[in-house]
């Protein structure tokens, strides 16, 4: 029998997805359960791109046997295992007063540097997904910069801080994995 494969999911925090693209994301994940076995899926956080793919995911996991969600974490983040997911949902509701919703994972993966990592943990945590990904869905968009913000707090002028997506995309690129830029759709 035929090793699972591996599939990770990288965007910009904020995207403009119409209903046609969710749709072509959609087709792409089930070509790549069906055709090519991929039954791990690799998410990290903070973007709606990751939202987006797990919501997919968790709907063909219904209809798709063995898919796995895994939730690569940085510093300061964790996430809710399936297992866990309807207590917290219950606990987070009564506090804050409204009905809440939690990403659920069937396991946490925490890369070696989670700790130790700076402020740009995500790209080592990205770079992490990647090395254990056969394929790469990114939602890159070249033209895309991130805002701008202060370097530090007290700091009178803004610059312009490099896309974590970008570098994901250019690391995944010098690894020679298979991407998939859905932004291009």
């Amino acid at each position: 029998m035929e090793e699972h494969k591996t599939c990770s999911f990288i965007g910009h925090r904020k995207i403009q997805a119409s209903q046609a693209t969710k749709q072509k994301i959609k087709n792409i994940i089930e070509k790549l359960i069906i055709n090519h076995n991929v039954r791990i899926f690799l998410f990290g956080s903070r973007s709606e791109f990751n939202n987006l793919c797990h919501l997919i995911v968790t709907e063909l996991k219904e209809k798709h046997q063995g898919i796995k969600r895994v939730s690569y974490t940085c510093k300061s983040e964790t996430c809710i295992l399936e297992s866990e997911r309807e207590k917290w949902e219950k606990v987070c509701s009564r506090f804050q007063k409204r009905e809440v919703h939690l990403l659920g994972f069937e396991e946490e993966l925490e890369h070696k540097n989670k700790y130790s990592a700076g402020k740009a943990s995500y790209v080592e945590r990205n770079q992490a997904m990647i090395h254990n990904s056969d394929y790469c869905i990114f939602y890159y968009d070249e033209n895309y910069n991130p805002p701008m913000r202060k370097k530090y707090k007290h700091d009178l002028f803004l610059y312009q801080p490099k896309s974590g997506t970008k570098i994901a995309y250019e690391y995944a690129k010098q690894m020679r994995k298979i991407i998939i830029n859905v932004a291009l759709l």
